[in-house]
């Protein structure tokens, strides 16, 4: 008998849906924009749209599939299915499982994106060979999940893995948490682009603030980058600190969660080679000799695809789980 799964990647900008067989292959896809500035019963009219899209490429109807797993920014309740709130969707307590259930007739599974894609990872990904691992994925922010014998570690109440938010330096920056010192306020794209900003307004940096045009709000981790690459040497520098910090971050996962491996992903890690040797170098000076001996250190492999298999991994855990 064949099964098919449904996954949906929810975003600030874009909804991509895909249906995938038993084995996660995708059979069909659709993206459609989020249009959340027109609130949210468009977002929701959006998803349902996107998902029916799919079904009519594949000419499958709602009771062939066996489930739909979303991928959300948070915070939220997986247990509930409601997404709490989220700084790019204006909504609030939404529970968008119940609406999507009565929306298209399909199981419905929600997972906080992090999470999803540490799944996504695992099951179709870098992870596909090891049972423990930690996924981190390093973009505006810094977010991530684990994997602990094969399941998804999610914590009592699905905020465990808040990776970005652990204390590097108590007297660091501030950080988006309200906290100083965060990982993230140190090595997400949105601190390097506070860094490579600063730096510029100073007079450090001609050649970021001819990237630029002149424009100094407009500097961020992508001029950074390109600034870099032509040997800036304080855009190299602002990318060895964040390298410094996730380094130190990559040595505390290690002697806490002692996996076969970590996993980076995430639009920051596309500059990888400003930063990881500085990462790996750190990472090694401060974990502890025998988790290091055993971890490896990987690049994601699913690329721009991983919110989407996230989100197909989240449909096919249990199957996944009980094949594994």
């Amino acid at each position: 008998m064949k099964e098919y799964y449904l996954g949906l990647d929810l975003g600030g900008t874009k909804i991509l849906t895909g249906l995938a067989d038993k084995n996660g292959k995708i059979l069909a896809r659709s993206r459609k924009d989020t249009e959340a500035k027109y609130g949210e019963e468009k977002i929701i009219a959006n998803m349902v749209e996107s998902i029916e899209d799919v079904l009519a490429k594949t000419e499958l109807k709602a009771e062939d599939i066996k489930c739909l797993g979303i991928g959300s920014p948070g915070p939220l309740d997986a247990k509930k299915g409601i997404i709490i709130e989220n700084s790019n969707l204006p909504w609030k307590n939404v529970a968008i499982v119940d609406r999507i259930e009565k929306e298209v007739g399909i199981k419905t599974l929600l997972k906080n994106d992090a999470n999803a894609a540490a799944l996504g990872e695992k099951w179709f990904g870098a992870g596909r060979k090891v049972k423990n691992l930690v996924y981190i994925t390093i973009s505006t922010g810094v977010g991530g999940g684990a994997i602990i014998n094969q399941e998804l570690f999610t914590g009592v109440n699905d905020n465990a893995c808040e990776i970005g938010h652990t204390v590097i330096d108590p007297d660091g920056p501030l950080c988006g948490c309200g906290n100083h010192g965060c990982l993230e306020a140190f090595a997400s794209g949105t601190a390097i682009g506070r860094m490579a900003q600063e730096a510029t307004a100073e007079g450090k940096s001609k050649k970021m603030l001819d990237l630029a045009d002149n424009i100094i709000e407009d500097v961020d981790a992508v001029i950074c980058a390109q600034a870099a690459y032509q040997g800036d040497q304080i855009a190299k520098d602002i990318f060895a600190i964040a390298g410094f910090y996730l380094g130190i971050g990559l040595a505390n996962l290690i002697n806490i969660f002692n996996t076969e491996m970590i996993i980076l992903g995430g639009g920051v890690m596309k500059a990888s080679d400003l930063f990881l040797d500085k990462a790996l170098e750190l990472m090694r000076e401060n974990a502890l000799a025998g988790p290091l001996e055993i971890v490896e250190i990987r690049e994601a492999e699913l690329g721009s695809d991983i919110g989407l298999m996230g989100a197909i991994a989240v449909a096919m855990e249990d199957r996944l789980i009980k094949n594994g």
